[in-house]
């Protein structure tokens, strides 16, 4: 199931993918005032909604008559994971692979939805094209060979990055953290239809031109691992986004280095997650 969240007049709602249109998935369950896909979640509604899967009399909209959200609009957290890829780690001067994850926070003021326009606030932007995945229950001390049970599904995120601002610390967050600094979806695709989630492709284009394309094989910490290991640091909540690094190709890693400009388009694609776009403006 491909499932986000939607405003259509009043306010944050779960809806499901359908063709063009998006179904109202409290409505399809039978209870018309609730919230956000992370409520849906957090509730352990979503296996229900496979039982209802083309239920004619379930209130829809056609997508361009609603406003759509990031899939989860309203995270408890966003964790990002850094240089887990082997070729980005490698391009940017890692010589020695991590023993632990390399772990930073955005917060949800960076959230904004497939099709925004973001404003940078420095010119030494970067694009980093990334594979997220969301929590689906709560989360303490998971073992590895149970973690993908914790999984409710995978969505496109990029990790906007002021370089010049993430290396003014030792700390990267101020780089990270500005409004707009992850464009997320255009949905969250449950892991039947997402594939094996050491095989998720991803590819990013800017204006055009490819930039990175990779898959999670490539992870250095798998999707698992991730899971077992951030559950032992903190306990997890349904809704929680979690992202797992990006792939060679950002701009930073260039000869010359490329920085995002005023009126670019980046276009990150993966063949089961969808095709996220974000326009840019200085």
């Amino acid at each position: 199931m491909r499932l986000r969240t939607f405003d259509a007049g009043d306010g944050a709602r779960a809806g499901l993918l359908e063709d063009d249109r998006v179904v109202d998935t409290w409505a399809l369950l039978g209870e018309p005032h609730r919230g956000s896909l992370r409520e849906l979640i957090a509730d352990g509604r979503v296996e229900e909604l496979r039982g209802r899967l083309g239920d004619t009399g379930a209130p829809s909209h056609p997508l361009p008559a609603v406003k759509l959200l990031p899939p989860i609009p309203d995270p408890d957290k966003i964790v990002c994971i850094g240089l887990n890829y082997r070729k980005h780690a490698a391009e940017v001067g890692v010589e020695e692979l991590p023993e632990m994850p390399t772990i930073f926070a955005k917060y949800p003021n960076a959230l904004v939805a497939d099709g925004a326009t973001v404003r940078v606030p420095t010119a030494k932007t970067d694009f980093e094209a990334e594979v997220a995945f969301v929590v689906g229950r709560k989360a303490k001390d998971v073992e590895e060979n149970e973690a993908l049970a914790y999984v409710a599904g995978y969505t496109l995120l990029n990790d906007l990055s002021a370089r010049d601002l993430q290396g003014a610390t030792p700390q990267w967050m101020p780089g990270k953290v500005f409004d707009g600094a992850a464009p997320c979806g255009p949905y969250l695709v449950t892991p039947d239809e997402a594939g094996p989630p050491n095989a998720i492709a991803i590819r990013l284009t800017l204006n055009g031109e490819e930039m990175q394309n990779g898959a999670t094989d490539d992870l250095i910490f798998s999707i698992p691992q991730l899971v077992a290991q951030l559950s032992r640091m903190m306990t997890l909540e349904p809704g929680d986004i979690i992202s797992t690094g990006t792939p060679e190709g950002v701009g930073m890693g260039r000869n010359p280095r490329v920085w995002l400009a005023d009126g670019d388009e980046i276009a990150i694609e993966s063949p089961t997650l969808g095709r996220l776009t974000t326009r840019i403006s200085a």
